[in-house]
């Protein structure tokens, strides 16, 4: 009888589980997605050290699905109590009829397993075609060989997705056994007729109010933009909580807010429905005050991380085109000391063998070593100088503490890079950058990190900035930095370089480092391969052998630069997308729900209105107008919060994340975000409008 009365209750009620049946479904399907990495990873063609940054990025997500396991489970739990507070007088008229709590309890049981169980099968099906997808994505992030491509089914991923969602349903019970043992019948009978209470605040403390919240957002805006350099660690986290008290005050005073401001534009206020419409919201911010600061919040975050993750992607996948434009880099000390002091004040003592590796070039090293050199090809080596009279301090003369304050770890005492003007443009030729010239007194900077360079102009727009270079005086040929670098990283790290003419007195004493730049000698893929296990940091590599030989030479490779940068993008952005939608999810159902009850609640009101002689369209309108002022209300202040979010992001981020990147990123969060909430947004609108239809 239970069985039958349950299953008979779902059907009937099946409108009303739309939003809580598509948030199931979505919910499903994104774990699964997210959680079957592990079997994917297994037929992407990757390389030994690619696979094991996958396997990492596999179990952070294990992590991370924790913590929306979490989310989810409270939203479910949310969802559902809507959905049985919305029952309370059918549930009385059972009890009416002899039923007792145990036995409604046990219909609400049958009734969520009916639900889940379905949702739970349509989102495995979601999740799993999904998956492919996934696959696809995840290869062309890492730039895997898909050839062997098939379907693939997780069965680690369906059972973790199943228990987890077991789990959430068993609290769902759980706190639902809770609630009807409270219920009293009187209470659920009469539940129909009782409204909730509604303080009305006064509009001149609504106004002061928001006044004291906008002055108070606007100060938090200015930190974590205009004045960021001045936030540490320690002051981050105040300007976060002023945003959340902001927040929180604007959504307390905004009803009454607007309500006062459109009451004194009467003709706007008195036309059609604006004044129902008006008060429908007044009503709803009243009593959602937490929820739609909470909500807001996590719309922000949202946009936040998913714009600043995908410019983040964007900006390290073209520069790491523009800074790895050859196959090698090896560079070692040169001129060793039989002793020396590094900068942990720990003193080395160099052998004999060491000390002669260290006079010659990287080329004789590796061919005393024997190393093949026909495996390399256009090769380019230069020596890099150093002197004593000219370090970082002695260059930014009196804007050095202006530098210490933005950099404060920076060694001021170290000594500027120095390279003779023909050596780099035989390295900028291999790499196919610009090339300069000089006059003999003339030096040039190259800088292309963005900070640095920016306080490295700040000297040198003085005109005619001199610096003493191995006994002669040289002026700047240009009043800014030059774009330009030696060694090939992941972004525009180069914190700067100057070149002289080759007519400069660098001493053979005054040579720092040897540096060779080269492209394999290989046609293939696995020719290439073949070369970059010598060079590899794998124990088997050519140049880990000279290490474990004590010989101080060391390097990079292209292949190894892209693989730990895509690596290091790819985990960040799956993580960031992962968390961006299950907060949008989170946000859009519990707008759609507390929008369904209040349909619900409010059904009278739109039956007056009809008695008043308004139209079914003219209803449908004022309908549509309260669920997307209901809506935009929260997405617009987290728009606003974005903004100054992400240029805050941007500048953590500094060097990594570029604003040109962030269009495109833009344009795809709005996307996301408009499939997600506009679903949302246009179910709730449905679900209501045929909620107070007329009977």
């Amino acid at each position: 009888m239970l069985f039958k009365l349950s299953f008979e209750n779902m059907k009937k009620s099946i409108k009303d589980y739309g939003i809580y049946f598509l948030t199931l479904v979505l919910g499903v399907a994104i774990f699964y997605m997210f959680n079957s990495l592990d079997s994917q990873e297994a037929m992407l063609q990757v390389s030994k050290s690619t696979r094991e940054i996958i396997k990492l990025m596999i179990e952070m997500l294990g992590m991370v699905s924790v913590f929306v396991a979490v989310v989810l489970g409270l939203l479910i739990v949310y969802a559902n109590n809507f959905l049985v507070n919305r029952r309370k007088k059918e549930f009385g008229i059972y009890m009416t009829l002899g039923m007792g709590k145990r036995q409604i309890s046990k219909i609400i049981l049958l009734e969520t397993v009916f639900v889940g169980i379905i949702s739970l099968a349509v989102g495995l099906v979601i999740g799993i075609f999904g998956s492919q997808f996934m696959s696809i994505l995840v290869s062309k992030l890492f730039e895997a060989n898909m050839s062997k491509f098939e379907f693939v089914f997780s069965k680690t991923a369906c059972v973790k997705t199943c228990l987890y969602f077991a789990v959430m349903y068993l609290a769902v019970m759980f706190f639902n056994t809770i609630t009807i043992s409270r219920y009293k019948l009187i209470n659920l009978l009469n539940a129909s007729k009782k409204n909730e209470e509604v303080k009305i605040k006064n509009p001149m403390l609504s106004i002061l109010i928001f006044i004291v919240a906008s002055v108070m957002l606007g100060y938090a805006y200015w930190k974590v933009s205009a004045d960021a350099n001045s936030i540490r660690a320690g002051k981050v986290l105040q300007v976060i909580m002023m945003g959340i008290v902001g927040t929180i005050l604007v959504f307390w005073s905004l009803s009454g807010f607007i309500l006062q401001v459109v009451q004194w534009m009467r003709k706007t206020y008195l036309k059609d429905t604006n004044m129902f419409v008006l008060r429908q919201i007044n009503n709803k911010i009243n009593t959602m005050v937490v929820s739609m600061s909470v909500i807001c919040l996590m719309l922000f975050m949202t946009i936040t991380i998913l714009s600043s993750s995908l410019a983040l992607k964007n900006t390290m996948q073209r520069d790491l085109l523009e800074m790895t434009k050859v196959d090698l880099n090896l560079y070692k000390t040169v001129n060793l000391p039989e002793k020396m002091t590094n900068q942990y004040g720990k003193e080395i003592v160099y052998t004999e063998e060491q000390r002669q590796d260290s006079r010659i070039t990287i080329e004789e090293t590796l061919k005393n070593h024997g190393l093949d050199m026909s495996v390399l090809r256009q090769i380019v080596e230069i020596p890099i100088y150093t002197t004593s009279g000219l370090t970082c301090e002695v260059f930014f003369g009196d804007k050095v503490e202006e530098v210490k304050a933005l950099f404060p770890m920076l060694q001021y005492s170290m000594e500027e890079e120095i390279i003779k003007i023909s050596d780099y443009n035989r390295l900028a030729q291999l790499y196919g950058n610009e090339q300069y010239e000089l006059e003999d007194n003339e030096y040039i900077v190259l800088c292309d990190f963005k900070n640095m360079k920016e306080m490295r102009n700040k000297v040198l727009a003085q005109g005619n900035y001199q610096l003493e270079i191995a006994g002669k005086t040289y002026t700047s040929k240009y009043r800014e930095c030059k774009e330009g670098f030696v060694v090939m990283s992941t972004g525009h790290v180069n914190t700067g370089i100057i070149l002289v003419p080759d007519s400069c007195n660098l001493t053979e004493e005054m040579k720092e480092k040897s540096f060779l730049a080269s492209n394999y000698n290989a046609d293939t893929d696995e020719e290439r391969e073949k070369i970059e296990n010598l060079f590899s940091s794998d124990d088997s590599g050519f140049v880990q052998n000279l290490a474990n030989e004590g010989l101080e030479l060391d390097g990079l490779t292209r292949i190894s630069i892209i693989e730990s940068s895509v690596g290091l993008v790819t985990i960040v952005t799956f993580i960031a997308i992962y968390l961006g939608i299950i907060f949008l999810i989170a946000s859009s159902a519990i707008l759609a729900l507390k929008q369904l009850t209040e349909s619900s609640d409010n059904r009278q009101r739109y039956t007056i209105l009809r008695k008043i002689g308004c139209d079914e369209n003219m209803i449908h309108k004022a309908l549509f107008r309260q669920i997307g002022i209901f809506f935009a209300l929260p997405l617009i202040v987290a728009i606003i919060h974005s903004v100054f979010g992400i240029q805050f992001a941007l500048s953590v981020l500094s060097g990594l994340a570029s604003k040109k990147d962030l269009l495109p990123s833009i344009i795809a969060t709005i996307v996301v975000m408009g499939a997600i909430y506009g679903t949302y947004f246009g179910a709730t609108y449905l679900g209501s409008k045929n909620i107070i239809k007329e009977e």
